[in-house]
């Protein structure tokens, strides 16, 4: 079945290897990609994937969906999160500190930079957060990103408990895209020189209008 015609799936954890080598396609020259792990890293493409890989073993040791369009080749994927779930397994810290033991000390304080950035976009209601969604540049432009968002916000629908769906951008062009698909920006902040990060939140439909 050709992809264009394919669901999006939630995935098993045997897909992860697929799922890490799409986002680290769709992730390479992304700015805070680059700012954590340093432009001029000898060791850039390692780490990036390594980096994606944590992000997406994250999700699955936390049992957070992993979607994606295409059978035995993804062509799409995303990993949403749950941050107000229960705290992290003790697997997952073990895999964090190996993360930084392998990218160093200055990466993990730029990416704690980041997040210190992003903090005040966080809420404590309940909600789904978009982690990574990316699509292979060979496929770009046909809807599977469209169609990604689309799936999550029926996830987030679907919880009972969840309010809506939050992510963040650092690519400004971005920004007119999320506000079309009813996302609202409720925050925006420097991370560094030249980088910057808007925080997005998209209602559920029922809750929006309660």
């Amino acid at each position: 079945m050709d992809s264009a015609a394919q669901p999006v799936r939630r995935l098993d954890h045997y897909e992860v290897p697929q799922v890490v080598d799409v986002l680290f396609e769709s992730f390479y020259d992304y700015p805070v990609m680059r700012y954590v792990v340093g432009h001029d890293s000898v060791a850039y493409d390692a780490h990036l994937r390594a980096l994606i890989n944590f992000f997406v073993m994250a999700r699955v040791l936390r049992s957070d969906p992993l979607l994606g369009i295409g059978e035995s080749h993804l062509t799409a994927a995303a990993i949403v999160s749950n941050p107000t779930r229960s705290a992290n397994p003790r697997e997952l810290e073990e895999q964090r500190e190996r993360l930084w033991n392998a990218l160093g000390a200055s990466a993990r304080t730029r990416y704690e930079s980041f997040g210190k950035a992003c903090a005040p976009f966080q809420m404590d209601t309940p909600h789904l957060h978009v982690s990574m969604i990316g699509v292979r540049s060979a496929t770009q432009g046909r809807g599977y990103g469209r169609r990604l968002m689309d799936a999550i916000h029926e996830l987030s629908a679907d919880e009972s408990e969840s309010v809506g769906v939050t992510l963040t951008t650092e690519v400004e062009a971005n920004v007119a895209f999320y506000k079309h698909l009813g996302y609202q920006v409720v925050g925006a902040a420097s991370v560094a020189p030249g980088l910057r990060t808007w925080g997005f939140f998209r209602p559920n439909d029922d809750y929006s209008s309660m």
